[in-house]
């Protein structure tokens, strides 16, 4: 059905108006109460998510900021320290790696400018690269496999992959087959990637170099626009020089607290509940007008969600260029009706400003409540998750607490979302549940056994939870860490959704009445797992703990 320009810019600049006006609220003041309540979710997260936690990236003083928020409520609620030497905290073994200003990509005999025409990837060792040249091949469409080049063909060359519309699966899957390629290239503005990388890992040199070059440059190499070519276009022949890293060490950490159990025969048995602390940080190439980027997601996020309603079960795809330019009309009007308001800061209040501060909740209802389970709960913020499920890999590694005495993990990543407006089948009490019986048949039906004693019942959609599912939503958060070592989890989530990794993840698009029915419900499963006579049953093959995660 074709939607009038007058009524799309009318809609829009409705969500502009109520997006600045909501934008400049500051939510509530005073303390917090011993029930989970929406009011005292409001509290913490517009602390949580506030502009001056910097966007709590990984490795960066933000995150330190959002890390010792979390401890000091837990000191304050009287919840024990869960770390490393009586604290809160276990660190995170961590590292910044630039690349050192020497680096250099020539084409044609003339450099091309490092952070202007490409940026490259930051092994974590932190020592140079030895590429002397290469000649370059045009790998294909990342979002089309069929024009994918084969390995063989791939093997020790520099391979350009393009992506003609955004990726519905993750491209890790796919730029595994070219393992034996020497360099990947891909295509981006350079002037927006990140100058440096923080990882955990320290010794192991990569086996390749990756790139992030410019359209421009892109075109360079292959005399045209890689797109309208072949896969298997040969390109000019790229010659390093200096490709080299620094590395400095970087602070992270894991925010660990316990209550301990009521009963002395299970007190050293835990059941985990946990989210991640991290988000995304600053915008490294500055600020955007924050409305008009809601706006136009918003829009877009129709057009793409009645196309997948259209035709259910399939990925709603890209924006084509006519939907693109009808938009951008729309948005560009709307800077008539008021000023731009700048933003760079990723404030990350639903991922995952709202686990964390769901954690914190469910931690001090129980911490003054007079009721305690038999066994000990384990409150653990991961660390690191926006970069590769850092923190929570570290911790089941290093546990704090017998790895063996955790008996299930329950695991919150955005909860405060998944109403209709954010795609097509959400509602009030909407909710994705990942992993529940992929270890325990047990845990899965106590989990929908509790969900229908609730006052009012969470309605649970496992799509995402299908074998093969191109989202691979069971590997992307922390609850995975844990099921590899034969951790009974579940995976509580509202959803992806149109500010998902904006800058307009705020707290004024929180359901917090949503987001306090899915904190009650996993306190009350926790509870009821922590009672039971017996351990969750685990009747399902355990995965390879050092194996790569399969959905």
């Amino acid at each position: 059905m074709h939607v009038s320009t007058a009524r799309t810019l009318y809609a829009a600049a409705t969500i502009l108006t109520m997006g600045c006006a909501s934008a400049m609220q500051t939510g509530p003041t005073g303390g917090t109460e011993p029930a989970i309540t929406a009011r005292d979710l409001m509290t913490r997260l517009y602390i949580f998510a506030d502009d001056s936690m910097m966007g709590r990236q990984f490795g960066t003083e933000g995150n330190l900021k959002g890390t010792q928020y979390i401890a000091n409520e837990l000191a304050k609620m009287g919840v024990q320290p869960g770390g490393t030497g009586g604290t809160y905290f276990q660190d995170v073994p961590a590292f910044r790696v630039a690349p050192v200003p020497s680096a250099q990509l020539i084409l044609d005999g003339a450099p091309l400018v490092l952070g202007t025409d490409f940026i490259t990837s930051f092994p974590a060792s932190g020592r140079a690269i030895v590429v002397d040249s290469l000649q370059t091949v045009y790998g294909g469409d990342l979002s089309d496999t069929s024009t994918l080049i084969t390995p063989a063909q791939a093997a020790g060359k520099a391979v350009l992959l393009a992506t003609r519309t955004p990726l519905q699966r993750n491209p890790g899957q796919i730029l595994a087959r070219y393992a034996g390629a020497r360099a990947i290239l891909t295509i981006n503005d350079p002037t927006t990637v990140r100058p440096y990388g923080i990882t955990m890992s320290t010794d192991t040199a990569p086996a390749r170099v990756n790139f992030v070059v410019s359209p421009a440059t892109a075109a360079r190499i292959f005399g045209s626009d890689p797109l309208a070519l072949h896969a298997g276009t040969a390109g000019h022949t790229l010659r390093f020089s200096s490709i080299g890293f620094t590395r400095s060490s970087a602070p992270a950490r894991n925010v660990i607290g316990i209550i301990p159990g009521s009963d002395p025969a299970l007190r050293g048995e835990y059941v985990a509940i946990g989210a991640h602390n991290d988000h995304l940080g600053i915008r490294y190439a500055g600020p955007l007008d924050s409305d008009s980027l809601r706006a136009y997601n918003t829009m877009a996020n129709r057009i793409v969600e009645a196309r997948t309603h259209a035709t259910p079960g399939t990925p709603g795809g890209g924006l084509t260029p006519a939907e693109r330019a009808s938009i951008h009309v729309n948005v560009d009007s709307l800077h008539r009706i008021r000023p731009a308001r700048r933003d760079s800061i990723y404030n990350g209040a639903d991922d995952d400003g709202s686990g964390s501060v769901g954690v914190l909740e469910i931690a001090e209802a129980f911490a003054k409540s007079g009721v305690k389970p038999r066994r000990s709960l384990l409150f653990v913020w991961h660390t690191g998750e926006e970069a590769g499920l850092l923190g929570s890999r570290y911790f089941t590694d290093n546990p704090t607490v017998p790895r063996d005495s955790i008996v299930a993990q329950l695991n919150m990543d955005m909860i405060g979302r998944g109403g209709a407006a954010d795609f097509v089948g959400g509602g009030p009490t909407y909710l994705q549940l990942v992993g529940s019986r992929r270890l325990s048949t047990e845990l899965g039906d106590i989990v929908e056994a509790v969900n229908r004693s609730e006052s009012r019942p969470m309605q649970f959609d496992y799509a995402f939870d299908a074998n093969g599912h191109p989202e691979r939503i069971y590997c992307r958060s922390d609850h995975y860490n844990y099921a590899r070592y034969g951790i009974p989890i579940t995976f509580f989530t509202t959803g992806l959704h149109m500010d998902y990794h904006q800058l307009t993840d705020e707290p004024q698009y929180i359901d917090y009445v949503h987001m306090r029915d899915v904190a009650q419900l996993v306190h009350d499963i926790a509870l009821d797992v922590g009672n039971l006579d017996h351990r969750v049953v685990v009747d399902k093959p355990k995965p390879d703990p050092r194996g790569a995660c399969v959905q």
